[in-house]
């Protein structure tokens, strides 16, 4: 069974349910700061490379003005509208140096190669290392892809390298100086 091919894994049912809410606003208020992408503009569709089924290659990002005191950054992309309690998270890269400002296309290759120094990749929801592009299964309507720099006020995070993306969003929590945003779309047809 592959997990790139919705329609290898999601049997027909209705799928009609109620747009799940911005899940930043279901947390603790912080301040925010710039992010910006060769490769994602904020409310439109990504690009076809950054869907599962046509490439996995994930963005270019570039952020700026993060607040003082910020140590390190992280890095996740997450479906909210996924048909799940629990959404599905495309990507998670931790302990991305306060000195760095950017990261790569492609950075997200699942030997992480081209990920900055000192940076590692937890295991998506599909419990592989790197980016999975977007796959929202067939007919379900368009999904939203939050792409989120978090600052943070600690250089690294007590989260194993084999931990999931929800257990560094909750260990993360009490860290979060700031978040940059973007929200990207994807829908199959």
């Amino acid at each position: 069974m592959r997990w790139d091919q919705p329609a290898d894994y999601v049997v027909p049912v209705s799928l009609d349910r109620p747009v799940s809410p911005n899940p930043y606003d279901l947390l603790p208020t912080v301040d925010s700061f710039h992010v910006g992408s060769d490769d994602i503009t904020d409310g439109q569709p990504l690009k076809d490379d950054q869907v599962a089924a046509a490439g996995n290659t994930s963005p270019h990002l570039s952020w700026s003005d993060a607040p003082a005191g910020t140590k390190s950054f992280t890095v996740t992309c997450f479906d909210p509208d996924a048909p799940t309690p629990s959404g599905f998270w495309h990507w998670a890269v931790v302990g991305i140096p306060a000195s760095v400002t950017s990261v790569a296309r492609n950075a997200g290759t699942t030997d992480g190669a081209a990920l900055p120094k000192g940076a590692v990749q937890l295991p998506n929801d599909a419990r592989l290392p790197g980016y999975l592009g977007a796959a929202p299964p067939k007919d379900h309507g368009p999904h939203r892809y939050f792409i989120v720099v978090h600052a943070l006020d600690v250089e690294t995070l007590p989260v194993p390298n084999d931990g999931t993306p929800a257990l560094l969003s909750f260990v993360m929590l009490g860290h979060t100086l700031a978040r940059a945003t973007l929200v990207a779309t994807a829908e199959t047809r």
